[in-house]
């Protein structure tokens, strides 16, 4: 009865962690053995009991000191079961790990010696499946990774650098969950061990499944230690650090606002007041460090943690005194980790950065020596794919920048130059340490950029190209559209007009349009890379079909759209959701580099040369306008000649400016007697100080009449180029000498002139709504107009005309008519949302329908698009060069060509532009998408000399797209 009561109350406290439960059943227990004597044959039973739970009383409450009675009470049990009793076995695995337990906290050897003795003996009796052999060989191998005088499980792997016991270990540990489930209450802390390892393991060689990993199984530990659990609080600083280095590693907000609500959290269970303020976060890391002495176990890394803070003062109030005590902790810390401790670069790297700074500060050459001569020791040691090789790297840089400074000495400028050129090549090494994971390589690169441009260095070019090569594959492995937008937030939006202006500099135009192709719609780009075509590949043998088909497979799938989770999901399943989405996109990019090993694929899906580009400028020359902080140009492409460039007299702050202006001008003085002068004069000066300088150079390439292409960057993309003139009598415009029309970029022209459909027949849907849901306001003209547009197109059979208005005009018949029909027109209220543009819509009865909707779709046979609604051809002023804008996904999902407006649209003048329009198009009974700007740029001209009909309301439209 007494064992039976002690076993319910060991079992309630496991449960529920209340010391009461604990303290009753080791007196349960005690009376027990109190009355078995000597010879009874449950006296072993009672003294394993009691000595188990005076183990974990011992464990709970961190009385090491009765470590001895609980040991001597398993050696009791242990001389009563002699060789050959079934529970012999158990009793020494028991008694070997408080032994070891005992080792940990006093190191005597003689503890360590036994306790394996004890072990090799469970493995010799025990047969190797068994539950015990696995948990002998578990102890044995995590005592081989734990130095004496520390049981914290994130000192594992400290003292041991051989990868093979780790991995050993892991598996073991993997091995052990089978048998302890999760009622268990060993479980949680084999949790918290087993992910402990795998971020050691990450840290050494940067597998991305191991930090995954671990934070799925700490996040589990985390569930088995609810609140008020003696370890919960560990379990919340351990995820909430592993999220903060997943977050370092990638880059997701998410992972970095979790983090921070688990250390609250976490620091909630242990108030010690406001932590907010720097000087009391230095007062209380010298606490902890007043509570770590000499020898206790936790003293180097309250050294370091303080040493960081001190630094982190310095920076924010230039007291020296900060930086020297910095440092004299950073000495002391590094003298507690010699080579072979986990953390003895972290160490190192610190003091050799801090002596850095104090350098910078006091002018002392000793210092920036030592700090060399540091960092120069930790490259000898450091394995060449040891993912500290990034911030060892970015360390060196720091300190030859410091050293960059003219006339810092009498050696003179030669030895400053050495410097910045070691500086160079120190970030660039830094980018391409392959193990370190896409974002930290990002990150570096962007900072290589940063500094070539500042010292205009000449691997400035070269930075700028490893940037965005790295930012396309960052961008790769995130699952969902909208989150691949937010994350370009966080990047540099000019760094594609930035390498275009370098290469400019330079003298290379081709490299110019490649950096500009490579760096600009990287989001467009990587959709439209899961619907390439790859028909000529089929034809290269079995091996190339079956390569085909995977590719086919693996692109399916991750085209499919990321389903966005509630906020009440758990993270765990969201998480899970992403690894897989990451391990698809690895698998791709293994058969995309499968496909590139085949004759004639070697570049699949890899930047466009400018030979391939040029092929744009088939129909006329493409003028792409690039506006950056170093200069504005314009380089015009023709199809066979060679690229020209053109300084533009004009600069970023002044287009600024006159974008501006622009949003003030339209609309302003509109009425039929207004002559919109403001407009008329910011028309006047985009025709000056950019068309007028580009129309100069086009009569060798372009004759008067036929088309040319624009393709804008940054600022110049929300500026109606298409409409620069002098408007004055007899005064030249651009629309008096050519026909514009606009492209995104030069890969979405080639790709719309694929399979360009000349079928005398077309299927043709006008889709109207006159009064979207959530709208009181009625547009009245939708049905005279699609009755207009029905009325000037082609009888049948050249059109299959349908038509959906009213309450038939919902997304869901919108979407159905978007996909049967391969001409279509809208007319209904558009709108344009900044803070999220893949939610700009065109509005139906029931709901929206997003510019998220059309991307889903292979519009690949669509030839033509009108667009009359608001602003359908505005993007994200955030990411100009980014292109998000209803008409642009319009023709990035495939339409050949489309027609949308730059701002808002008056319904009863723009009738009339849509009537010339549609007469210009199907003037010869046939329907040819390739004639619609031509029929756009007729339409305007037509209604130029209508006086009551606003200029800005003439030009609002414009042309995308062959």
């Amino acid at each position: 009865m007494r064992t039976d009561a002690g076993h319910g109350l060991l079992a309630r406290y496991r449960r529920v962690q209340n010391s009461t439960n604990l303290d009753q059943s080791i007196n349960h227990f005690e009376r027990a053995v109190d009355i078995c004597p000597m010879d009874h044959p449950c006296r072993p039973a009672a003294l394993f009991n009691l000595a188990t739970a005076k183990l974990i009383n011992c464990q709970a409450n961190e009385i090491y000191s009765d470590l001895d009675i609980s040991i001597s009470v398993f050696q009791d049990a242990l001389n009563l079961r002699p060789t050959g009793h079934p529970d012999r076995p158990i009793t020494q695995l028991h008694l070997a790990i408080a032994l070891l337990s005992r080792f940990a906290k006093q190191g005597f050897q003689i503890d360590d010696d036994a306790a394996k003795e004890l072990l090799r003996e469970v493995l010799d009796v025990c047969h190797a499946d068994s539950h015990i052999h696995r948990a002998a060989s578990l102890t044995i191998e995590t005592s081989a990774l734990h130095p004496a005088a520390s049981n914290d499980a994130n000192d594992l792997g400290q003292e041991r650098d051989d990868p093979h016991v780790l991995d050993e270990v892991i598996s073991l540990h993997y091995d052990a969950l089978g048998y302890y489930n999760a009622t268990h209450p060993r479980r949680g802390q084999l949790l918290g061990n087993l992910s402990i390892m795998l971020v050691t393991r990450f840290e050494r060689h940067s597998n991305d499944e191991d930090l995954d990993h671990a934070i799925t199984l700490q996040r589990e530990a985390l569930d088995l230690h609810p609140v008020g659990h003696t370890d919960r609080s560990s379990s919340l600083n351990n995820l909430a650090n592993q999220l903060s280095a997943r977050f370092n590693h990638r880059g997701n907000a998410e992972d970095l606002d979790q983090a921070i609500a688990l250390q609250r959290e976490a620091l909630d269970l242990h108030p010690v007041g406001n932590t907010e303020d720097l000087d009391q976060a230095i007062a209380l890391h010298s606490e902890a460090l007043a509570l770590a002495p000499v020898g206790h176990p936790d003293r180097s890394s309250s050294l370091h943690d303080l040493a960081v803070e001190l630094s982190t003062r310095f920076d924010h109030r230039g007291n020296a005194e900060d930086l020297d005590e910095a440092i004299a902790r950073d000495r002391e810390a590094l003298a507690l980790r010699p080579v072979g401790h986990a953390n003895w670069f972290a160490s190192l790297n610190n003091l050799a950065v801090h002596l850095s700074a104090r350098f910078v500060h006091r002018g002392n050459r000793e210092d920036i020596d030592e700090s060399l001569e540091n960092l120069r020791c930790a490259l000898t040691l450091l394995t060449r794919n040891d993912p500290h090789q990034v911030s060892l790297h970015d360390s060196f840089a720091t300190v030859y920048l410091s050293l960059y400074r003219p006339r810092l000495d009498s050696t003179g400028a030669g030895e400053d130059h050495d410097s910045l050129n070691a500086a160079m090549h120190h970030l660039k090494t830094a980018a391409n340490v392959v193990s370190a994971g896409l974002l930290r390589r990002l990150r570096k690169s962007l900072s290589w950029v940063s500094h070539a441009r500042q010292h205009s260095h000449d691997t400035e070019l070269e930075a700028h190209a490893t940037s965005m090569q790295l930012l396309d594959a960052y961008m790769s492995t995130t699952a969902s559209v909208s989150s691949r937008h937010n994350i370009m937030k966080d990047f540099p939006s000019t760094l594609a007009v930035d390498a275009a202006s370098c290469a400019l500099r330079s003298g290379d135009v081709r490299r110019a349009v490649e950096l500009l192709e490579q760096g600009r719609t990287i989001i467009w780009t990587q959709m439209t890379r899961l619907r390439t075509p790859l028909d000529s590949l089929q034809a290269h043998g079995d091996h190339a079909a079956a390569l085909v088909k995977k590719f086919r497979d693996l692109s399916s799938l991750l085209d499919k759209p990321f389903v966005d989770y509630p906020e009440a999901a758990r993270r765990a399943d969201v998480e899970a959701k992403e690894i897989r989405y990451r391990r698809l996109v690895e698998d791709w990019m293994g058969v995309v580099e499968e496909i590139r090993k085949i004759e004639g694929f070697s570049r699949f899906l890899l930047p466009p040369i400018f030979a391939d580009l040029q092929e744009a400028a088939r129909d006329g020359p493409i003028i792409m306008l690039i506006a950056s902080k170093s200069t504005c140009d314009a380089i015009i492409i023709p199809h066979k000649q060679s690229p020209t460039s053109i300084r533009l007299p004009t600069n970023l702050e002044k287009l600024a400016t006159l974008m501006l202006e622009l949003r003030e001008a339209i609309g302003n003085d509109a009425s039929p007697k207004g002559n919109q002068t403001a407009l008329i004069k910011v028309l006047r000066k985009l025709w000056n100080d950019v068309v007028f300088p580009v129309v100069e150079n086009l009569g060798a390439f372009a004759r008067r009449g036929s088309r040319i292409w624009w393709c804008p960057t940054s600022v110049f993309n929300f500026l109606p180029l298409h409409a620069a003139g002098e408007y004055r009598a007899n005064g030249e415009s651009l629309s008096q000498q050519y026909i514009s029309s606009y492209t995104p970029s030069l890969t979405a022209l080639v790709r719309a002139r694929r399979n360009h459909d000349r079928s005398p027949s077309v299927s043709f849907a006008a889709i109207g709504q006159n009064r979207p849901g959530g709208h009181s306001s009625t547009l009245e003209l939708v049905e005279p107009e699609l009755k207009l547009v029905r009325s000037l197109l082609p009888d049948p059979p050249t059109v299959s005309f349908t038509k959906i208005t009213s309450v038939d005009a919902t997304k869901s018949t919108a979407l159905c008519a978007l996909r049967n029909n391969t001409w279509l027109h809208f007319a209904c209220h558009g709108t344009q949302k900044f803070d999220d543009p893949f939610k700009s819509a065109l509005l139906m009865r029931d709901q929206p329908l997003s510019l998220l909707d059309i991307t889903k779709m292979d519009l690949s046979r669509h030839q033509f698009a009108f667009l009359f609604a608001c602003e359908s051809a505005i993007g994200d002023s955030e990411m100009p060069d980014e292109v998000i804008h209803l008409a642009a996904g319009l023709q990035f999902a495939g339409v050949k060509s489309v027609v949308g407006t730059l701002w808002k649209v008056d319904d009863s003048t723009a009738q009339r532009l849509i009537e010339a329009f549609y007469i210009n198009l199907c003037r010869h009974g046939t329907m040819n998408s390739k004639r619609a700007a031509r029929a756009l740029h007729k339409a305007v001209r037509s209604l130029a000399r209508d006086d009551d009909i606003p200029l800005d309301q003439r030009i609002v439209f414009m042309h995308i797209g062959i």
